[in-house]
């Protein structure tokens, strides 16, 4: 699932924050809903991006979806779609997703497994949940590539993160290193990203590079970052000059939360559909170009027709500044 499938998607000019000489201190992002394609399509909640925080570190782009049972909804069926200029990361918390590119990869994403795609200059893709998934359940996660490696050439990794135990957590780190765990996939700017699960009243500490800004995405159960309670769904934003994280599972049951992390990102960007550009020029091109068939490949294996893009709104797409 990792296409922004809605008819009209938002011109998103992206630009990196910062605190504005603030003590560090927890902001908390609330999800929207956003509904997926026809009326049995699954809806998501989306923290990232929102007119208050666009990106942190790189990552660019965060839905959240399911417990989505897939006898009522159809599941997942996403058609071959374009990416530039990012990396998707597909991690699932239950479910089944296979996953065909047109590199040739053929993979499946299960929970605990990381499935990284690099689009670079241009990739093609499609993802469908398989006959053995009754609920499907996880994140979407998109990382903005510098300039110096937007026109890289496009990859498909697959990793599977031993857990670690620090405290009352149960840590799987798939991109980076956290708790002595240290993620070998490659990425192009210094990224954090964990399933943190905490055992029931549970606290725990976590060493943190204080060169990184930080969200905690909850999926389930009430947790206390840093002093801050978030809920289901909610994202917890913690600026850079923190050493050091304390997580509190406030419930009675286990919690599941996604920590991403990373140097703050300087560059700005114009994100529409599945591209990611720095001008309305990259995109119109991006767009043309899938329009044409060319560019993005093909994708061997899937059942249907690819995915059309949205028309260009009417006006220039254009950068922004940082968010302050």
């Amino acid at each position: 699932m990792v296409s922004n499938v809605e008819a009209e998607p938002t011109e998103l000019r992206c630009g990196a924050s910062e605190s504005g000489g603030r003590v560090p201190g927890v902001d908390v992002l609330p999800p929207r809903d956003v509904p997926l394609g026809g009326p049995r399509a699954m809806t998501v909640r989306r923290t990232l991006p929102q007119r208050s925080r666009t990106l942190i570190g790189a990552w660019c782009f965060a839905d959240h979806y399911g417990p989505d049972h897939v006898a009522e909804t159809g599941g997942m069926d996403v058609a071959p779609h374009p990416h530039t200029g990012l990396q998707t990361v597909s991690w699932l918390f239950s479910g089944e997703i296979e996953h065909r590119d047109s590199l040739g990869s053929h993979a499946f994403v299960r929970p605990g497994e990381l499935n990284l795609m690099t689009g670079g200059y241009g990739i093609s893709h499609s993802e469908v949940s398989t006959g053995r998934t009754t609920v499907l359940h996880g994140v979407q996660l998109w990382v903005a590539l510098p300039e110096a490696h937007r026109h890289a050439e496009p990859d498909f990794q697959h990793h599977v993160p031993t857990p670690v135990r620090a405290g009352g957590a149960g840590i799987r780190v798939f991109l980076g290193a956290l708790a002595g765990a240290v993620s070998p996939v490659r990425t192009f700017t210094p990224l954090l990203g964990a399933e943190i699960t905490l055992d029931p009243g549970a606290t725990a500490t976590l060493a943190l590079d204080p060169a990184f800004e930080h969200g905690l995405l909850v999926d389930h159960g009430r947790v206390r970052m840093a002093g801050t309670l978030l809920r289901p769904a909610e994202l917890g934003y913690l600026p850079t000059g923190s050493d050091r994280l304390t997580l509190t599972n406030e419930s009675d049951d286990t919690a599941r939360t996604v920590l991403l992390g990373g140097t703050p990102f300087e560059e700005e960007i114009v994100m529409w559909w599945n591209f990611i550009g720095r001008s309305h020029e990259d995109i119109a091109q991006a767009r043309s170009e899938w329009m044409t068939g060319s560019r993005f490949g093909e994708v061997k294996g899937y059942d249907g027709a690819r995915l059309p893009a949205p028309e260009l709104p009417s006006v220039a797409l254009k950068s922004r500044g940082r968010v302050r």
